[in-house]
């Protein structure tokens, strides 16, 4: 079950016909903002392609004008001996400018003599987003129609209705009016909103950038896109809080990501899930992921990659690193990594006495078996020598108790031995054990998290920004969510009711991280509880003595090694 708000005109994003545009144009003394000034301002402010405003002024450089300057301009020193000096000037500009696109041609020109300004007089750059309607004829102005991309070229092209002549505000007027006609034509490619003049610094091809009318029917909300190839099969599955804006971006974005490319070149169609929270979403993508195994999903091959460590079944086990838990409850984990999985088996066998060696043995021990130098050490019972008779079945009755309902023997004995190495200054060994420590501790604490989720069916409720956000969980599952302004108690009727009619599924243990990493957020409260819950971290499971008073003794054991 799910419930929504309605969507606002912030998640669907400001479209360009409501976009203001601030076009400038610099005259300047020279070709460097360190070492020339500017002579000449003027800009043009429109929005939907009317002009709204006009900023001009004559700036004295604190300098002679070049003479080639001046034939190509016009401004004399004459003409700028009364003007105000930049400082004077760049207040009223950049209140001119306010949160508008900055456009200009050849932008980084003009934007780097306005830095410069700004840096020298002690004034903040605001830092606009630009556009370079340069940059932007290289895409939509072909060789045949401009065989170059000067303003007074591209003016003919658009038939403007100012022709640019070297001063600021005629050559402003002139870029304005063909910003709009090159918009004209990105309109075909997808680029109608504010959000996607990013994507035109980006070289897309024409093939790609024709696809991006997938996402005409995608709505802006949050949820998961699944991409389908020709076959109709997924070939990726992803989440946004803004669905139409996420699904478009890889048609008008230079993707970098080889796969992705591939990925997007194939795609024939894209598929959506509304949801009303960021969580159900990401819940939802671990799901599809371990069920479709979409090819272009880095994780596809391995969506739960969670290590274990548990004992073999054989005649006289041994401690292994497996992706999946122990049938019998005798495990450790889920450990972060594999390489974590293997420190804390390195320390259990040293710890529980289990046999190291990776042979299967017989019960009955073969005619020429040889033990290895760990018998002598009087660290492993033999079994490959000695079989039943060797009393390897006390030391794995040990170890599966261990695993199964107390470690914190074992961790107390891998203390005193960290505290016995760094007394002895061998603080590398102190080091390797004390990692091994943060491993077991680390697996402990999340069986115990784990548990006391699976354990019960939750409806709690946190606030998020101006609404309030809910969620269900049954067993470890997520049940349902919802976002709604006002009627917490009424949404969580609904909600609660789910847990009679959803179908269980073993849930994942990510979707399990993800659901506590929700419950840990301050101000989460619990509206209806079904079952044994406990805070996550006092969680009435497996090793939840040990859990809660170790807690601090990771900084302990950290201490004890510099």
């Amino acid at each position: 079950m799910t419930t929504d708000l309605q969507g606002t005109l912030d998640a669907i994003g400001e479209p360009l016909s409501a976009t203001t545009f601030v076009v400038v144009d610099l005259e300047t003394t020279g070709a460097s903002p360190a070492e020339c000034g500017i002579t000449e301002i003027g800009a043009v402010k429109t929005r939907g392609g009317e002009v709204v405003g006009e900023f001009q002024t004559l700036v004295d450089p604190g300098a002679p004008i070049p003479p080639m300057i001046v034939a190509l301009t016009g401004i004399t020193d004459a003409m700028v001996v009364a003007a105000p000096r930049i400082e004077q000037v760049l207040p009223s500009f950049l209140e001119f400018l306010g949160d508008a696109v900055l456009v200009a041609h050849n932008a980084r020109f003009d934007v780097g003599f306005l830095k410069a300004a700004c840096r020298i007089h002690g004034y903040d750059w605001p830092r606009p987003e630009v556009v370079d309607t340069l940059a932007l004829a290289r895409r939509v102005v072909t060789k045949e129609e401009a065989p170059n991309r000067k303003l007074g070229t591209l003016a003919r092209v658009f038939g403007t209705r100012v022709t640019p002549n070297h001063r600021a505000l005629e050559d402003a007027r002139a870029t304005g009016e063909i910003l709009h006609g090159m918009l004209e034509r990105l309109a075909a490619f997808g680029i109608t909103h504010r959000a996607d003049l990013a994507t035109l610094r980006d070289p897309v091809s024409e093939k790609v950038r024709r696809k991006a009318t997938m996402a005409d029917a995608v709505p802006a909300k949050p949820g998961v896109y699944t991409f389908r190839g020709p076959r109709g099969e997924r070939l990726y599955v992803g989440t946004s809080k803004n669905l139409r804006s996420r699904v478009k971006s890889y048609f008008t974005k230079a993707e970098t990501r080889r796969p992705i490319r591939e990925m997007v070149d194939l795609a024939v169609g894209v598929d959506t899930v509304v949801v009303p929270t960021e969580l159900e979403a990401n819940v939802l993508e671990v799901r599809m992921i371990d069920r479709y195994r979409p090819h272009y999903n880095r994780r596809s091959a391995r969506p739960e990659r969670t290590p274990w460590v548990r004992l073999t079944d054989e005649p006289f086990p041994r401690l292994v690193v497996s992706r999946s838990a122990a049938a019998d409850g005798a495990d450790l984990g889920p450990l972060r990594s594999a390489a974590d999985a293997r420190r804390a088996v390195e320390a259990l066998e040293q710890a529980l006495g289990v046999r190291t060696c990776r042979t299967r043995l017989t019960r009955t021990p073969r005619a020429d078996a040889r033990a290895c130098i760990l018998l002598d050490l009087g660290r492993c019972a033999a079994p490959c020598l000695r079989g039943d008779e060797s009393g390897y079945a006390a030391t794995v009755q040990a170890a599966r108790a261990a695993l199964r309902d107390d470690i914190s023997p074992v961790v107390d004995a891998l203390a005193a031995e960290v505290a016995e190495h760094a007394n002895t200054e061998s603080f590398e060994r102190a080091a390797e054990l004390r990692d091994s420590i943060s491993a077991i501790v680390d697996a402990a604490e999340r069986a115990a998290r784990l548990a006391s989720l699976r354990a019960c069916s939750i409806v709690a409720v946190r606030r998020d920004g101006d609404a309030w956000e809910l969620i269900s969980t049954s067993r470890g599952t997520l049940v349902g969510s919802a976002r709604v302004r006002s009627g917490v108690w009424a949404a969580a009727g609904p909600l609660q009711e789910a847990w009679n009619t959803f179908e269980l599924a073993e849930p994942l243990i990510e979707e399990q991280e993800m659901i506590l990493r929700w419950l840990d957020r301050p101000g989460t409260r619990l509206l209806h509880v079904d079952g044994e819950w406990s805070s996550p971290l006092t969680a009435p499971g497996r090793h939840h003595k040990w859990v809660d008073a170790r807690r601090l003794d990771r900084g302990r054991l950290a201490d004890t090694v510099r």
